[in-house]
């Protein structure tokens, strides 16, 4: 039988997540294949950079937990195709994940990014496994 959790517990678990990483984190949107973990070096080029929100995730509702507030870059640092983010407090990567279309852990609308562009992330979601 696989561990299971409570759903207390499970929402719990993504809640630290956020308090873990703290408040106003940024989120750049890269180019290229994620890292092979959060600790490895940066990879590809900075295509957007964006600064969350101070109470940047919604608190976790039935094992998952949404953004809340704007995430925007009003101006794309710069032209590429995103194939990976990272959510990171000052120099430290906490979080990282692929980027698509209609795919990845983060969906854009397009992720054919020209600099000087406003980017919108408009859904992004945590969902806790073991339910």
């Amino acid at each position: 039988m696989a561990v299971q959790m409570s759903d207390a517990v499970l929402n719990a678990v993504l809640d630290a997540i956020e308090t873990a990483i703290g408040a106003s984190p940024t989120m750049e949107i890269r180019s290229g294949a994620p890292p092979a973990n959060c600790a490895a070096a940066d990879s590809g080029t900075v295509l957007a950079t964006i600064t969350l929100p101070a109470d940047w995730m919604a608190n976790a509702v039935t094992h998952a937990k949404a953004k809340s507030g704007t995430w925007q870059d009003a101006s794309a640092d710069a032209s590429g195709t995103a194939g990976h983010f990272r959510i990171k407090q000052g120099a430290t990567t906490h979080f990282q994940g692929t980027v698509g279309q209609g795919s990845g852990d983060l969906s854009l609308d397009n992720i054919i990014l020209v600099a000087g562009q406003s980017l919108t992330i408009t859904a992004f979601t945590l969902t806790a496994g073991n339910t």
